[in-house]
């Protein structure tokens, strides 16, 4: 079984302690940080860019997971790698046909390289990108803000997706799976496939972060 990793989104964190924000979740025991970068274009809301990453790169050891809600990403690779970023996350639903392309140029800037699909996107548009990803991500809720429910329908979309990556013979391949999980739902996700748990309003309003991080990561 593929080893669960949780990774807190700081969309619902302080903004005006972010360093301490993510020192505190690697100390909980978090296993990347999760950032919703937004550009007020692809998505109605605007949140930061590549300089937060370059701020909060000090506080924290941990993979720097950047989340790219915004038009023409390819403009946007370069200032993330420089600032420190681990991975990046590419739309399918903007790279439209150059997909593939997309994720071996983040790889090409020193990073790893994600995918990912909106909740009205079939899954299937996401197939092509598991030969070069590194993960891909399905969005459980319509991106742009925190604090949505989980769309349930999004678990026959991992369980097709991890049925296909055993099939192309990338059965490890980390799955992600973000918006509106729980620790209620959060067992349903991990059996559909996911091994990758965004949680942003789940972990922020606990009163015991390192408790939920954990519950979260099934333990």
């Amino acid at each position: 079984m593929l080893k669960v990793k949780v990774a807190p989104s700081i969309l619902a964190g302080d903004f005006a302690r972010m360093g301490e924000t993510v020192k505190t979740l690697e100390e909980c025991g978090a296993d990347y940080i999760h950032c919703d970068v937004m550009d007020g274009n692809f998505v109605p809301t605007i949140t930061f860019g590549d300089q937060m990453i370059r701020h909060i790169r000090p506080y924290t050891s941990l993979p720097l997971d950047c989340h790219l809600m915004v038009l023409r990403p390819e403009t946007r690779l370069e200032g993330f790698a420089r600032a420190g970023a681990n991975m990046a996350t590419i739309h399918v639903e903007e790279c439209r046909e150059n997909t593939v392309q997309m994720l071996r140029l983040i790889k090409n800037y020193g990073m790893r390289a994600s995918a990912v699909i909106n909740p009205n996107t079939p899954v299937e548009s996401i197939f092509d990108a598991v030969g070069d990803a590194d993960m891909l991500l399905l969005m459980s809720v319509h991106p742009g803000w925190g604090g949505q429910r989980f769309i349930p329908e999004t678990l026959e979309k991992i369980e097709r997706l991890r049925t296909f990556c055993i099939c192309a013979g990338k059965p490890e391949l980390d799955i992600e799976v973000d918006g509106g999980i729980t620790e209620e739902n959060v067992k349903d996700v991990i059996s559909a496939g996911a091994n990758v748990i965004v949680a942003g309003s789940t972990v922020f309003r606990s009163n015991d972060l390192k408790a939920t991080i954990a519950r979260l990561r099934g333990e």
